[in-house]
């Protein structure tokens, strides 16, 4: 009986998930898409890794629209939405250099320097308190570069046609994941610093 009442609130939605949870719902469905898009590109099934990869990135546009037109920001929906961005980008460079089709240098670049932000986040927060982290100009030029590059890398397998862009488009990749990286330590290390300086 307790059991069959249960399923029932679930079913008339006595709050379990509102519509303030849509774009959180939307995150979580981006991050169970991750293993999928990993497994197509391992397995070098690129059009429907390309298509999957653009439902992604569509439902990232679609969970940020609603949160900001409607007010339905959280704590979790701050968590969960760069949480989403980052496992997939850092999957599929992963995954696209294993399988030869991204270069060491770019993979190896990418990754530290969001390994160097997470742990100089963990770092900043035990040391000094809270982390308040809002990206830069060139860190979003970054992002929006990385997404390109995985885009146009798969366009081109699949279709043809954008090859003399996918080179230059590396080094774009590579040169503004250096600059966003040194930028997230020199502003953290000189707040750190300061803090540091005005708790003594």
């Amino acid at each position: 009986m307790a059991s069959g009442v249960g399923f029932k609130l679930v079913l008339t939605g006595s709050s379990f998930v509102t519509r303030r949870d849509i774009p959180n719902v939307i995150s979580i469905f981006r991050l169970l898409l991750v293993l999928p898009i990993a497994y197509l590109l391992y397995e070098k099934q690129l059009g429907l890794a390309l298509v999957l990869f653009v439902i992604a990135g569509v439902s990232d546009g679609i969970d940020g629209y609603l949160a900001k037109r409607n007010g339905w920001t959280s704590a979790l929906g701050a968590f969960l939405d760069p949480l989403a961005d980052k496992t997939l980008l850092i999957t599929s460079y992963l995954v696209l250099g294993w399988i030869g089709l991204f270069p060491l240098w770019l993979v190896v670049a990418v990754i530290a320097r969001d390994a160097i932000i997470v742990i100089g986040s963990l770092a900043y927060f035990v040391l000094i308190g809270r982390v308040d982290m809002a990206p830069s100009i060139i860190s979003k030029i970054n992002t929006g570069a990385q997404i390109a590059l995985v885009v146009i890398l798969l366009l081109t397998s699949v279709f043809g046609g954008l090859e003399a862009v996918i080179e230059p488009m590396a080094y774009i990749v590579f040169v503004t994941t250096l600059l966003s990286g040194v930028g997230y330590v020199w502003v953290w290390g000189r707040k750190a610093w300061q803090n540091r300086g005005q708790s003594e």
